[in-house]
């Protein structure tokens, strides 16, 4: 289970480190294989591929014929792309998911369970700017029994 969110600086390469703490587990899961894509949120999507399958023929099975159905599946499936950690724990981001995520020298690696998202710093503050008002008013469906 991946949580937490770390600041993590992109090399002159485009290259991230992942931290330690979940480098390991990571690659457990992976089993020898990353999947790195683009989300609409303009964030990218980071998942072990056995975790990443069962997400992606779920979205192939949605009709190329609907707009915004073939619109999703070009940015989450179109977007993907097979990856592994170098020698030293760095992944390698290509410049056409940095520049879609609006990545600058900064980024956010945000665990979410099973994946990870990784935000632009920019992105990251207004993320915690939208929970923030979304907090100030009723809750979404499924959070209302919360206690925390």
């Amino acid at each position: 289970m991946f949580e937490g969110a770390t600041a993590i600086s992109l090399d002159a390469k485009g290259r991230l480190a992942i931290p330690a703490r979940h480098r390991e587990s990571l690659l457990a899961a992976a089993e020898g294989g990353l999947v790195l894509t683009a989300h609409p949120h303009r964030c990218l999507l980071l998942y072990p591929s056995p975790a990443w399958q069962p997400i992606r023929d779920q979205i192939l099975k949605a009709s190329s014929l609907d707009p915004r159905a073939a619109s999703i599946k070009r940015v989450l499936v179109g977007n993907a792309r097979t990856e592994e950690l170098d020698s030293a724990g760095r992944l390698l981001v290509a410049p056409e998911l940095r520049e879609y995520a609006q990545f600058e020298k900064t980024v956010y690696l945000v665990g979410m369970g099973s994946h990870f998202e990784i935000w632009s710093e920019a992105g990251w503050k207004r993320q915690n700017d939208l929970a923030a008002e979304a907090l100030s008013g009723d809750l979404p469906p499924g959070f209302g029994d919360l206690v925390l």
